[in-house]
């Protein structure tokens, strides 16, 4: 196997050496680099499905696991590798003739690259604190990029909110190290079987419980997100980046570190009922603003929600549902974002109350998002549909059922309101659209026909990279088209019904400053903390 180090150091040094080296050759060298990571993360996915191997660890420098940095390849992580690599292939190809993507742009581009495969490839508790801080200025630095007012506010922002985030997780880190002088996750788990009383575990688990859910936008901690993601200067690809794929890193970090805790505390019916609430509260933020990326970036906090129930529901399927549905969010939610981006700059405006008519006018990219938008809200055939019948299938009761169903409504409510930008009913007068397909075009429309793609073979996506075959009753899926079809319907009757809502207005203006999510953390962690003490008062 490729070790797992260079994936991570191979794209931060490729970035440097353009940056100094001033090629005129630095974009299709890029490209040429980029494919390359997609073929190598293959090679070793290959390797571990057709060897059969559980898991591949790699130590530097010849140091035991106890002491030194260790990377482990599993088949979940070397999935979310190929989804790393893939998505930044697209991400440079989107980019190709854009005027921003300049050296310094380039070199942070593919360090970020790193530091996330970084992310998914360490199984240490400190090594996941020193990849997130690096990683979080890049991002920021990413979101400053056009150095106007508005992104170097969001961009402060998000950097202060993620590095006090940061702090406690890093207090997580020290209590746990002093706890079991180890910081490997499997060793770490080992150790805490040894524990007289695991109620000594509370404090260290309720640092990171609150770092993670303010990473994975989990409510009240999701106020950074919207302003990061939708920035208005931020290049469409770092949109397309943060939603897609960059908190991703949360969501798989927070099942992993789960796992470590989850046989001495078990905290799965908190973050199911705060994973409902995220996603319906999302989804009602997302309807009440008339900023397309804010729509969008506001359904990403929803999806998050979504995912979240499904890895709380202690349900394999529903698990396995919502991994394969972090893949999917990862596919069409950088769609829409490198297609609205396409949408704002062609209409000069992002207004959603102002743009229409984009299914004459570009119908490429009104393809895209058409595919993009199926896929998001569970249409039939369609790769979001396949995910969410199988988190909904593992739902233990019929409450969390219905509650399911209703944050899946909010969705197919937000995005009936957003596919108005495709059509003009006055008619009115529209430039024509170039002959020839731009390659922002057609990647848009590439990555838009990959979410058909994975609802199409669901079942053997998830059989060839998972080794799951997780089951799909053809009657109950008619069930769940047909419980989709009426959610249409009464989407549409939504949209039409709240018009210029008053609430939707004082809604539109909620605003948190650093002080807010500030303490907002500070309650989480107390709530998290008083939560798993009163479960296992008698431990």
């Amino acid at each position: 196997m490729i070790p797992g180090h260079v994936f991570v150091l191979t794209p931060i040094i490729f970035g440097v050496l353009l940056f100094l080296l001033n090629s005129t050759y630095a974009k299709q060298s890029v490209l040429a680099f980029q494919l390359g990571l997609v073929f190598a993360s293959f090679y070793n996915f290959a390797k571990l499905r057709l060897l059969e191997l559980p898991l591949s660890i790699e130590c530097f420098g010849g140091w035991s696991r106890v002491i030194g940095i260790a990377l482990k390849w599993d088949l979940v992580s070397a999935v979310f590798v190929i989804l790393t690599t893939i998505l930044f292939f697209f991400l440079f190809v989107f980019d190709y003739r854009s005027g921003h993507a300049n050296r310094l742009f380039l070199m942070l581009f593919c360090t970020l690259q790193g530091l996330i495969i970084g992310i998914f490839l360490t199984h240490d508790f400190f090594n996941v604190f020193v990849l997130y801080e690096v990683s979080t200025i890049i991002v920021s630095i990413l979101i400053m990029f056009q150095k106007d007012k508005q992104s170097i506010y969001d961009g402060m922002l998000y950097l202060l909110t993620n590095l006090t985030a940061m702090v406690f997780f890093l207090f997580g880190v020290a209590i746990l190290y002093r706890m079991l002088g180890v910081l490997d996750f499997a060793l770490a788990k080992d150790q805490m079987a040894l524990l007289s009383s695991t109620r000594s575990l509370i404090l260290p688990y309720a640092f990171f419980l609150t770092a993670l859910s303010l990473k994975t936008a989990i409510l009240p901690l999701f106020s950074w997100l919207p302003r990061a993601h939708a920035t208005p200067s931020a290049p469409s690809t770092v949109s397309a980046l943060l939603s897609g794929l960059f908190v991703k890193n949360s969501l798989y970090l927070f099942f992993r570190i789960r796992n470590v805790f989850d046989p001495f505390l078990g905290i799965t019916e908190f973050f199911l009922f705060l994973g409902w609430l995220t996603a319906f509260f999302g989804a009602l933020l997302a309807l009440s603003q008339k900023d397309i990326k804010l729509i969008l970036a506001y359904s990403t906090v929803s999806q998050l929600g979504l995912i979240t129930m499904g890895l709380n529901m202690d349900h394999e399927l529903a698990f396995w549902g919502a991994v394969y549905h972090i893949l999917n969010h990862a596919v069409f939610k950088s769609t829409l974002f490198l297609s609205a981006g396409i949408i704002t700059e062609t209409y000069g405006t992002r207004d959603i109350e102002k743009i229409r008519g984009v299914g004459r006018r570009m119908p490429l990219v009104a393809a895209a998002t058409i595919l993009a938008i199926l896929g998001i809200t569970g249409a039939p055939f369609f790769s979001g549909s396949m995910s969410k019948y199988w988190i909904a299938y593992g739902a233990k009761d019929a409450l969390t059922t219905l509650a399911f169903f209703v944050a899946n409504f909010g969705t197919i409510t937000c995005f009936i309101r957003y596919s108005a930008i495709l059509f003009d009913p006055q008619i009115h007068p529209i430039p024509p659209s170039p002959l020839l397909p731009t390659m922002q075009h057609s990647t848009v429309l590439v990555m838009g026909f990959l979410s058909l793609f994975g609802g199409l073979f669901a079942r053997e996506l998830t059989i060839f990279f998972f080794g799951k075959q997780l089951p799909l009753d053809p009657l109950s899926y008619l069930q769940k088209g047909g419980i989709f079809l009426a959610s249409l319907l009464g989407g549409f009757l939504v949209v039409r019904t709240i018009g210029q809502s008053k609430v939707l207005e004082r809604i539109r203006t909620l605003d948190l400053s650093f002080n807010d999510v500030g303490m907002l953390m500070f309650l989480f962690f107390s709530l998290s903390f008083l939560y798993l003490t009163v479960k296992y008062a008698f431990l």
